[in-house]
């Protein structure tokens, strides 16, 4: 333990062979840090610029990939920095604070992922009514209640954790998660666990039960209805889906790890801890700029607008 100014300071304790490789490790995370932030912020710019693109679908893969951005810049400076200090520290504050907003982002995640899916059932099963049920005030409700909801529900456990005492001062991972409740020296009171599982129902098992629900509906409606409707059905909601499916895998990891204190190899831990934070941030942008017709043509016509005037200035072409 390491006290300043009555700070108390946590070390990461979950890098592996850190001094040997710490300068490919920063190249390499630096790098997929900035293309996370281009590649979702490109997306994120086209659907704020073309018209053909304010519509209630669009909206809320903008506010996926803006959360998407949030998400990483809340990771990657802190463990950028760490990669290069002697020593990988951080204040028990800064990190109940940076745990708070993974958790924040991560709940925002889920209810974006199931607006999404009211919003495909109200398409393919309702579409006469889609105009009139899925507004400018619906959209505006259901992407300030998916940032808001999570965070609310979440800042009681930082009045519960900041009178416990601490008795490890190491943490097993590389960043401030749900590693952090093991630090604490009494296990966890009755009152803890009933509201983890209050916010396990409310933020995971409520969001994605209500996406099973939406999409029961739309293979109800798919198999009454004609190939080519199946076919539309698809194609729509196979991005949807897509991101649900990855974002389910490593956040089952996170949670399933840090509660059941599963004692994992410590470069197997290592691994899973980067590719948690590596791979959903880009596969947002790449599915949703590959998959969605308008988004894909758009980019389509940047690129070749860039590459001829790449040409010309060149004098090529």
């Amino acid at each position: 333990m390491d006290r300043v100014s009555n700070e108390t300071y946590l070390t990461f304790g979950g890098h592996v062979e850190l001094y040997n490789y710490r300068f490919l490790y920063f190249v390499i995370m630096f790098g997929i840090y900035i293309l996370i932030i281009c590649s979702n912020s490109v997306i994120l710019f086209l659907i704020w610029i073309k018209k053909n693109l304010h519509e209630p679908m669009y909206m809320f893969i903008a506010a996926l990939l803006l959360n998407s951005i949030l998400f990483s810049t809340n990771v990657y400076p802190k463990l950028l920095i760490d990669f290069l200090s002697d020593k990988q520290i951080v204040s028990h504050s800064l990190c109940s604070f940076q745990g708070f907003i993974y958790y924040s982002l991560c709940g925002s995640e889920l209810f974006l992922l199931a607006a999404m899916g009211y919003d495909r059932y109200v398409c393919i099963c309702k579409p006469l009514q889609y105009s009139t049920i899925m507004n400018r005030r619906t959209v505006t409700s259901l992407l300030v209640s998916a940032w808001l909801l999570p965070a609310c529900q979440l800042v009681p456990s930082l009045v519960l954790t900041s009178s416990l005492e601490i008795c490890m001062f190491t943490l097993k991972g590389i960043y401030c998660n749900n590693s952090i409740s093991q630090i604490y020296c009494m296990k966890p009171r009755a009152a803890y666990i009933i509201y983890g599982t209050f916010i396990f129902i409310n933020t995971t098992f409520l969001p994605i039960l209500f996406i099973i629900f939406t999409y029961a509906k739309i293979l109800i409606v798919s198999y009454q209805s004609s190939i080519n409707f199946r076919v539309r059905a698809i194609q729509t909601c196979s991005p949807h889906l897509l991101v649900l499916i990855s974002f389910s895998c490593f956040y089952s990891y996170d949670v399933v790890i840090a509660r059941m204190e599963v004692d994992l190899d410590k470069t197997v831990r290592f691994i899973m801890s980067l590719q948690v934070i590596l791979y959903h941030p880009l596969f947002n942008p790449i599915i949703y700029g590959l998959k969605l017709k308008k988004i894909s043509e758009h980019l389509k016509g940047i690129f070749a607008r860039g590459k001829l005037t790449v040409c010309v200035r060149i004098n090529v072409c």
